[in-house]
């Protein structure tokens, strides 16, 4: 009998309404769409407190929409201090993004990374609220977890 041990992924950014929804929504497009959907759980969460409840913003879902991203309403919420122990991975969007979360959890497990270095570039996602810039972000995000499944 095969097992197949599920791989839990956090996606984080400031707020948890439009990077890391973006990259929760369009991570389970991709394994929905490779059949693995059974091998991960993955969700999303914001380092602040600032819109916790709050719905991805407008344009986020429209950017999602453009590309045939399925996604449900939720509301914003914040990591918490059992998010460490319980994902596997934790990828993070910017580098204040990093420095917080690896303040808040020493990152002893080497869980933490910037999300954009799974396809070898050390850099940040910017901020599309305020960039504006969905369309940008939507390729990184893409690009990135592209080369996390085909790595795998």
């Amino acid at each position: 009998m095969y097992f197949c041990r599920m791989e839990k992924i956090l996606f984080v950014c400031l707020g948890n309404i439009c990077r890391s929804p973006m990259a929760e929504f369009i991570m389970k497009k991709m394994v929905n769409d490779r059949g693995l959907e059974a091998e991960f759980e993955i969700a999303s969460a914001a380092t602040s407190d600032e819109v916790i409840g709050y719905d991805i913003y407008p344009p986020a879902k429209d950017a999602l929409r453009k590309h045939g991203i399925p996604f449900t309403g939720r509301g914003a919420r914040q990591v918490t201090d059992s998010d460490y122990q319980y994902y596997d991975h934790i990828f993070v969007m910017d580098w204040q993004n990093l420095r917080d979360m690896k303040s808040r959890f020493s990152d002893a497990d080497g869980k933490i990374q910037m999300l954009m270095s799974l396809a070898g570039k050390e850099r940040e996602i910017p901020d599309p609220w305020y960039t504006g810039d969905f369309e940008s972000t939507y390729k990184d995000i893409c690009e990135a977890l592209e080369c996390f499944l085909d790595g795998r």
